[in-house]
């Protein structure tokens, strides 16, 4: 599998948790309740799988390769990218400061905390579209095989040595069991 495609997999398991946070963000508009321990797992993918799985790879592999075959950090895909990652962990830190006191009934930390979990869902519903349809077939045509190969090897230790052994795997399971959760809220 090529470094791309690695990528936009990554990306379905990160919408499953997208959906899961637009329903808590529904759920919290509709009822004014506050399930802190789902909010709390889903702060933990989005730092540890969506940040420093995946967008690791995206800053410290895929980005540089690029540059290295002429694609400047500062043209427009990549600068803007790497600005709506920047922007993505600013909710993520505002959803987490405003979880504890949200989690004790405060009014105005629960619509904080609603109001960045829908915010980050758009932020990063579109940053994922984009970097499908724009960002990764630009790599596509401009990477070598050998680059390829070096981007799916660095992406492997990644996950190895960085994540730690059966990390990568506890974020997919913690995925298919939000969503499982909002099947089951459905019904």
């Amino acid at each position: 599998m090529n470094p791309t495609e690695i990528l936009k997999k990554e990306h379905k398991i990160v919408l499953v948790v997208l959906n899961a946070a637009e329903g808590e963000a529904k759920s919290i508009q509709s009822t004014g309740k506050v399930d802190a321990n789902k909010i709390s797992q889903m702060v933990d993918f989005f730092r540890n799988f969506t940040d420093k799985c995946h967008h690791a790879k995206e800053e410290g592999y895929l980005v540089p390769k690029m540059e290295e075959r002429g694609i400047s950090r500062e043209s427009k895909p990549i600068s803007f990218m790497l600005k709506e990652h920047i922007r993505g962990r600013e909710k993520v830190k505002a959803i987490a400061e405003a979880l504890p006191k949200a989690k004790r009934g405060d009014s105005s930390a629960i619509k904080s905390l609603k109001d960045n979990l829908s915010t980050y869902v758009q932020l990063l519903r579109g940053h994922i579209d984009r970097e499908d349809n724009i960002l990764f077939p630009m790599a596509d045509r401009i990477l070598t095989p050998e680059d390829q190969e070096a981007l799916a090897e660095a992406f492997e230790k990644v996950e190895a040595e960085e994540m730690g052994e059966g990390v990568h795997e506890k974020y997919h399971q913690l995925a298919h069991d939000l969503a499982k959760e909002i099947d089951n809220d459905v019904r």
